[in-house]
């Protein structure tokens, strides 16, 4: 198998299939195998993707942050096992350590971030800044979800609360420690920790996060749906908002593989499981062996030793993933929400194949899986208002035919949603009573008298 031009084709069939619009990196060995770019840096299409187009990480940031906790323990300033308050007496929830902060099991409330910095903006018309996160948390009078180190709950808060650590001891304001400590000596020229909503980008190679508003891109920190949240937050730390390029990340790689800013020994301990107080492994799942210092990782047995971490924003995802054993590294930075989630799922799995010497499935979008002149005699049957889930905060509402089609209108009323009330889609036949939607992987199967999706099923009214 070529991989360069298998990877090549990959992102292109996503590019062309509205699943990716971003660049992409894969190196064995340090030796780049397959590069590229497809699509735009902004909205209204005037700037082509470089390669070297600078993206926003998101939760990529947080092995960077938990670098530079590392680079202080190693100085003694830090203690891995200190309590949180001993730095910050004023943070309301004992026995929280540096250590539970890094490994997302502090017992914290699983806070929302836009709910936390959403009123400052709202109401001040300000953006808060990271020192303010203990105030805000304060603010929200929550007592601790559970004690530290019962639960795995991943939350934003915690690297926040590490970035005013690592200020605090160094002296050094977060974006200028980072850059000296970190991203210099690792020779990430093109890397910094920048707040664009509020400070702007230095430069047109700062690509911009779109999202689908009504059918159209627009810019995720001038979305009605999206503002409050990513502008919001945009003065926070730790969690995000280091921007960076593909060539900068391989970078990256080779200064861990080379010792140049942690030793081998410390990056063992930034990979380590981290127990719980039942014994269970904080962060695993079917994916990954667990959850340790801004790193998730598992072993495979081809493979050996893989580390990584996913990054997400509204009109935003980020994948860095270095196989340590076998010497490969993977990044994959993409700036546009997509049409269809298949698309960009399925580039993924095949970006993933290839790394793993696997021939790739195709690039499907929902057109692909649409059964091609179905038979449509049921579906007047189907069409009608149906009962609601409880508790759900995504509900099918009602089924209709518009312009010899069916639709469906659904309500949303969940925070995990950035489009809140009703909404619209398309139903496309891919199976017999069986219907896709093309902005999701929900599947709705109609029977006698009532619709399944999920584990629901709903009877018509």
């Amino acid at each position: 198998m070529d991989q360069k031009t298998t990877m090549e084709n990959l992102a292109r069939a996503a590019y062309e299939k509205g699943g990716f619009n971003g660049v992409w990196l894969y190196a064995e060995k340090g030796e780049i195998i397959s590069k590229g770019a497809f699509g735009w840096v902004d909205a209204e299409s005037t700037l082509p993707m470089r390669e070297d187009s600078i993206f926003e990480m998101a939760s990529v940031t947080k092995m960077f942050t938990a670098t530079a906790v590392m680079l202080l323990v190693r100085e003694g300033k830090l203690g891995l096992d200190d309590a949180y308050t001993k730095y910050f007496p004023d943070y309301p929830y004992e026995g929280v350590t540096i250590r539970h902060l890094l490994t997302h099991t502090s017992g914290m409330p699983d806070f929302d971030v836009e709910e936390l910095v959403g009123p400052v903006l709202d109401e001040e018309n300000r953006i808060p800044a990271n020192s303010e996160i203990i105030d805000l948390i304060l603010k929200t009078g929550e007592d601790a979800a559970c004690a530290p180190g019962e639960t795995f709950e991943y939350t934003d808060v915690g690297y926040m609360l590490l970035a005013n650590a690592v200020e605090k001891v160094s002296g050094m304001k977060f974006e200028d420690f980072m850059k000296k400590n970190v991203f210099e000596p690792a020779g990430m020229k093109d890397s910094g920790i920048y707040h664009t909503r509020r400070d702007g980008s230095p430069s047109d190679r700062f690509t911009r996060n779109m999202v689908l508003e009504d059918g159209k891109l627009v810019p995720s920190d001038l979305s009605e749906h999206t503002r409050s949240y990513v502008v919001g937050s945009d003065g926070m730390n730790g969690c995000d908002y280091l921007y960076t390029t593909v060539f900068d990340m391989l970078a990256w790689d080779k200064a861990l593989r080379e010792e140049t800013v942690l030793t081998r020994e410390e990056q063992n301990i930034m990979y380590a499981p981290m127990p719980l107080n039942n014994g269970d492994i904080a962060g695993a799942d079917e994916d990954n062996d667990g959850y340790g210092f801004g790193w998730c990782f598992k072993t495979e047995p081809e493979s050996g030793l893989i580390v990584r971490h996913a990054g997400g924003m509204p009109g935003l995802e980020t994948w860095f993933e270095r196989f340590v054993d076998a010497d490969k590294v993977l990044v994959i930075m993409n700036c546009h929400d997509v049409e269809d989630a298949r698309v960009f799922e399925s580039f993924w799995d095949g970006m993933e194949a290839v790394v793993r010497g696997e021939e790739p499935e195709p690039v499907v979008c929902i057109e692909d899986l649409t059964i091609k002149d179905p038979d449509k005699s049921k579906w007047e049957s189907f069409c009608g208002k149906y009962e609601h889930p409880e508790d759900e905060g995504f509900v099918i509402d009602e089924v209709f035919e518009k312009d010899g089609e069916l639709w469906a209108k659904a309500i949303i009323d969940d925070d995990d949603y950035y489009e809140q009330g009703d909404f619209s889609f398309r139903l496309y036949p891919i199976g017999e009573n069986e219907f896709g939607r093309k902005g999701g992987f929900l599947k709705v199967k109609f029977g006698d008298g009532h619709l399944k999706y999920d584990d629901f099923i709903c009877k018509k009214l």
